[in-house]
């Protein structure tokens, strides 16, 4: 089974947006963000994907990517 990775760094990086400016913008504290940034979490409310797809001005797509394993693993 495949994997996903978030590739919340990448978008705020291209939007010249920091940790904090998001965090207060979206409602979501600057540690939970920090996980999200680091992909140290295993799950993401709608709600708050969607807060920070509208803050960022992206689509879900931009910040989850999926990654297949290699078959030969």
């Amino acid at each position: 089974m495949g994997k996903i990775i978030l590739r919340l760094d990448r978008v705020m990086a291209d939007r010249k947006m920091s940790l904090k400016e998001l965090s207060e913008k979206v409602g979501v504290s600057n540690v939970n963000l920090s996980k999200m940034k680091t992909g140290k979490i295993s799950a993401i409310r709608f709600s708050t994907l969607a807060a920070i797809c509208e803050v960022l001005n992206c689509q879900p797509g931009d910040i989850l990517e999926y990654v297949k394993d290699d078959e030969n693993s």
